[in-house]
């Protein structure tokens, strides 16, 4: 079984093949660039796709053959994907997770644009290399290659969001739907222990739009000079930092709300505190006033209180007695 096996739950849009899908869509002709056991194939297919792949590994392409209206067994970076395919054949060429396996990825992606008909589009994924987990492993002196993810052993090439941008720029294409997945920083499987970071230096990184992105998803189109689709991205990106600064400024002001209701919280207990032990203090006042009181009408009665009367008389008679026992020696 190839290690890139997996399930797909494409109700779970903060995975790279549930945005995949819904970036092809439905009914649509698809090539699928290093489509492995054929599991996003086999998706694709229920959706009324009609697709054919290619895959480097003749086990996992056997497999994906029962999904597929074609196969082609080989390695990417000999293959003509023109020569196969030909020109014009497909309404999606998809590229998951395959591009930073390439030496040259430009020359691949360059041959799959080819194959776009009037309108297509490529799919794509690829890992980003800048993720804040990585920026803090390396603060730590470290770069440790894993079996999956961010740094894949089998990674050859690396992408931010401005490196995948020159690509496709270079290959003829511009992006018109930038999606991405997300994790937190401590969440995933590069090993970091948050306590050993400063605050201020994860604010510092997490101040950047893209610090929590793992992975990039995107359709793209063949640029044809026309400035609109251009313009379109240009607006999209826009957007998408207008969106960034706006959460980042409600973070902001929902940190001081709450502040602000910690500090009136404490105030008031503080406040409560104090009026609580006052009425404690004027209940006590009162009391002895009430005692002084009727101690004061006792006496102008000529008698004492009960209590004070009982405590007189008992010393009277320990006097009796003690004069008592002196005359009887």
């Amino acid at each position: 079984m190839s290690k890139y096996d997996t399930e797909v739950d494409a109700t779970n849009l903060n995975t790279s093949h549930a945005l995949l899908l819904d970036l092809v869509g439905h009914n649509k002709l698809v090539l699928d660039v290093g489509c492995a056991t054929g599991y996003l194939a086999r998706e694709l297919a229920a959706r009324g796709c009609r697709v054919s792949g290619v895959e480097l590994d003749p086990v996992a392409a056997a497999e994906a053959a029962p999904f597929l209206d074609r196969i082609v067994v080989g390695d990417l970076e000999g293959l003509d994907l023109v020569e196969a395919f030909g020109e014009a054949s497909f309404d999606v060429v998809v590229f998951g997770d395959v591009l930073e396996h390439l030496r040259n990825p430009l020359v691949v992606l360059q041959r799959g644009a080819r194959l776009l008909r009037p309108g297509g589009s490529v799919v794509l994924s690829v890992p980003h290399i800048a993720h804040g987990a990585v920026r803090l492993a390396l603060l730590e002196g470290r770069f440790e290659y894993r079996s999956l993810g961010l740094l894949d052993a089998t990674h050859l090439r690396f992408f931010t969001r401005s490196g995948l941008d020159d690509l496709l720029r270079q290959s003829g294409l511009v992006p018109v739907d930038y999606r991405r997945t997300t994790a937190g920083l401590f969440e995933t499987e590069i090993p970091l222990d948050a306590g050993e970071f400063p605050q201020e230096l994860v604010e510092r990184i997490l101040a950047d739009p893209d610090a929590t992105t793992y992975q990039f998803v995107l359709r793209a189109v063949r640029d044809d000079g026309q400035s609109a689709v251009a313009d379109l991205a240009r607006r999209v990106e826009e957007a998408r930092v207008e969106v960034h600064d706006l959460r980042s400024a409600l973070a902001a002001v929902t940190h001081e709300r709450d502040e602000l209701g910690r500090i009136a919280y404490e105030e008031r207990e503080r406040h409560l505190g104090a009026e609580e032990e006052l009425l404690k203090a004027l209940d006590r006042a009162t009391r002895a006033e009430e005692s002084a009181a009727e101690l004061a009408r006792a006496r102008e009665a000529g008698k004492a209180p009960v209590s004070l009367r009982e405590r007189l008389r008992g010393r009277a008679l320990a006097f009796r007695s003690v004069v008592q026992r002196r005359t009887s020696t």
